[in-house]
């Protein structure tokens, strides 16, 4: 089953506010971004338990906190200047470059 390739307008290290779902509310650093599913892992957000079953490496197995992904539309971005959720934008900037931007205030997101 083929893909849709879709640009997202999140990095890694962007801090996020949980919009929908059970954590709605909550905040958070992004920690991976896979594009391929349209998908974040934000860090304390979503955290499952997984069974970790014994091996080589660890010997002992057992129980461990994951953070599983979240889907993008499900976080919204916080802006850095007024630390208040907004939506992103895409402009080019004086050197021609594709930025991002803060619908809310204007200004450019590094």
């Amino acid at each position: 089953m083929a893909t849709k390739s879709v640009k997202l307008r999140l990095k890694k290290g962007d801090t996020v506010k949980i919009i929908a779902g059970n954590d709605k509310g909550k905040t958070g650093v992004v920690q991976q971004v896979l594009t391929s599913e349209s998908r974040v892992i934000v860090e304390g957000v979503r955290v499952v338990t997984k069974h970790i079953k014994p091996s080589a490496t660890n010997p002992q197995g057992g129980i461990e906190k994951v953070e599983a992904p979240i889907h993008v539309s499900n976080v919204m971005l916080i802006d850095p200047a007024k630390g208040e959720p907004t939506k992103v934008g895409r402009k080019l900037d004086a050197n021609g470059k594709l930025v991002r931007f803060s619908k809310k205030t204007g200004e450019i997101i590094q």
